[in-house]
């Protein structure tokens, strides 16, 4: 089945100001909605990408990341601990200011 690429993009802006609207009404921590809006995006985006390449053989300039199912892994780029840091010690101000001063 091939989707038509604009009705694919008007669908990805109504799934974008829903999710925004779904955070900004934000209940709980937790909130479903939240959630499903997150979801129905992702698809939306997936669609029109999908959509685009199709009709007009072009693509996004950015994709989904793919979910991490283990959010303990050493090699996460944030670190073991959720912290600022690259695994390697080095947080992200002290790698802005090495960027600033070379």
């Amino acid at each position: 089945m091939t989707v038509d690429p604009r009705a694919a993009l008007d669908r990805l802006i109504a799934s974008l100001e829903a999710h925004y609207n779904a955070v900004a009404g934000r209940q709980s921590e937790d909130d479903p909605a939240v959630d499903d809006a997150y979801d129905i995006l992702a698809d939306a985006f997936e669609v029109y990408d999908e959509a685009l390449g199709t009709a007009h053989g072009e693509a996004l300039p950015f994709y989904l990341a793919e979910e991490d199912d283990d959010e303990d892994d050493e090699d996460d780029e944030w670190g073991p601990e959720g912290d600022d840091s690259y695994g390697d010690g080095a947080d992200v101000e002290d790698l802005a200011g090495e960027a600033r001063s070379s």
